[in-house]
């Protein structure tokens, strides 16, 4: 492996579907040392979904790795469903993997964007069963931070990528976008919803690196997943995350003694620095790490380096 780059490919050495209730079932996969340190990873969105990539993060000689699929997301099912699909919901579903699995404490729990979220307010809730933190792109899930990616703030950045996901919309329903667009996405209608889902998606593939790599818009994002991400990520944010304005940030002493790490894209117009700042601010013993050579995704050098040598630093302690 090089030093910027992934670990090479593997496949899992188990996997199977969790039956989680309220009709949910969540795909998991282990991948790895099956003796080696347990790993949690989170993907983002909310409604991402993992990719094979996403194991590539970790030394598959030190770690056993653990993924899954969020509910409605990815390869779990039932594929958009929003029902019983709130922030406590997925925080219950890691501590069932948990105990599926037999792990004790998880060594490391990583996650970027949504998942840095997602990370933050479990290892709040069960403090005990979380050796370490790597957060990559961090999101907090506070007003201001969704009014900046679709309301007014990362239209200064990309103003043009905001007019056409305004433009999706009839003028008298602009103000509220989020809303807008959520309406569009639970109608009912498959033509309406892949085509709300193509413009939500398209906007926010523009913003997710530095330099752009080869952007796809319009057809390219109108499949079920692109519609379950789309669906999953406005159920949220029209619903404040399911969490208290304010919440992680309020409760970061319970991180305290907690080591961490926050790798952050300096240039990142998704979840800009500042997040990541005041969350390293507010929580004793962590280090943040900022990329000045990156925007927000994993896959940019900068990031992905940082990323790894992250993994690497809390596989060999």
């Amino acid at each position: 492996m090089t030093p910027a780059g992934f670990y090479p490919p593997i496949e899992p050495h188990a996997s199977g579907h969790l039956e989680v209730g309220d009709g949910h079932s969540i795909y998991w996969e282990a991948c790895g040392n099956p003796s080696g340190k347990p790993a949690l990873f989170l993907h983002g969105g909310p409604g991402g979904g993992c990719s094979t990539d996403n194991r590539r993060l970790f030394d598959p000689a030190l770690w056993r790795i653990i993924l899954f699929d969020q509910r409605g997301a990815g390869r779990s099912r039932p594929l958009g469903h929003l029902a019983a699909n709130t922030t406590r919901h997925l925080v219950a579903d890691i501590e069932a993997l948990r105990v599926l699995h037999g792990v004790e404490r998880w060594d490391l729990v990583l996650g970027g964007s949504w998942g840095a979220t997602l990370a933050l307010v479990y290892a709040q809730s069960f403090r005990e069963r979380v050796r370490a933190l790597v957060l990559r792109g961090v999101f907090t899930a506070r007003a201001r931070e969704i009014d900046w990616l679709y309301g007014d703030g990362a239209r200064h950045v990309f103003p043009e990528a905001h007019e056409a996901f305004l433009a999706h919309l009839p003028e008298d329903e602009r103000a509220d976008p989020i809303l807008a667009y959520h309406r569009r996405l639970t109608s009912g209608h498959e033509e309406t919803e892949l085509a709300a889902a193509g413009a939500w998606c398209a906007y926010e593939g523009q913003m997710l690196t530095l330099l752009p790599r080869g952007y796809v818009g319009g057809s390219g994002f109108t499949s079920p997943h692109t519609r379950a991400l789309a669906r999953i990520e406005a159920h949220y944010f029209v619903n404040q995350s399911f969490l208290p304005e304010g919440e992680i940030l309020g409760k970061a002493s319970r991180l305290a003694g907690l080591p961490g790490v926050i790798v952050q894209g300096r240039y990142d117009a998704v979840t800009p620095p500042v997040t990541a700042f005041e969350l390293h601010r507010a929580w004793p013993g962590s280090t943040l790490d900022i990329a000045p050579d990156a925007g927000h995704a994993t896959v940019e050098p900068g990031m992905l380096r940082r990323i790894i040598a992250a993994t690497d630093h809390f596989g060999r302690l």
